[in-house]
């Protein structure tokens, strides 16, 4: 199996910053794209960001770009968020996904991670 963990949420105050990691684990022969998704309180799923393993990210439309940046670091199979000038709208459990192969010539599928909440106070 692909396990994915994401970490590095908490509390913060309104303009404040955190860095969210997700990091996958297992048995894993490649992985593809990355994202994150965030989910507010009552709300649906919002998709975050993208990035390809080349590291290009594409983002999701304002309020959220230049503000949020994410990264990859392939060796160790994780990914980044770092979240800067929070406000409390981005308040809720941040998930990663991830596409990837168990092994070679295996089907790509998707993995998902439990969550980390992510609180902004104003």
């Amino acid at each position: 199996q692909v396990q994915l963990v994401e970490s590095g949420g908490g509390l913060v105050q309104a303009g404040g910053s955190l860095r969210l990691s997700c990091a996958a684990s297992g048995t894993i022969y490649s992985i593809n794209d990355m994202r994150w998704y965030r989910q507010a309180p009552g709300k649906q799923y919002e998709w975050v960001v993208t990035i390809t393993p080349d590291g290009a990210a594409t983002s999701a439309d304002l309020p959220l770009k230049g503000r949020f940046t994410a990264s990859r670091d392939n060796a160790k199979n994780t990914m980044y968020l770092q979240m800067n000038r929070l406000k409390p709208e981005d308040t809720g459990v941040y998930y990663c996904n991830a596409v990837a192969q168990r092994t070679r010539g295996s089907s790509w599928r998707d993995y998902w991670g439990q969550g980390t909440q992510v609180t902004v106070s104003s």
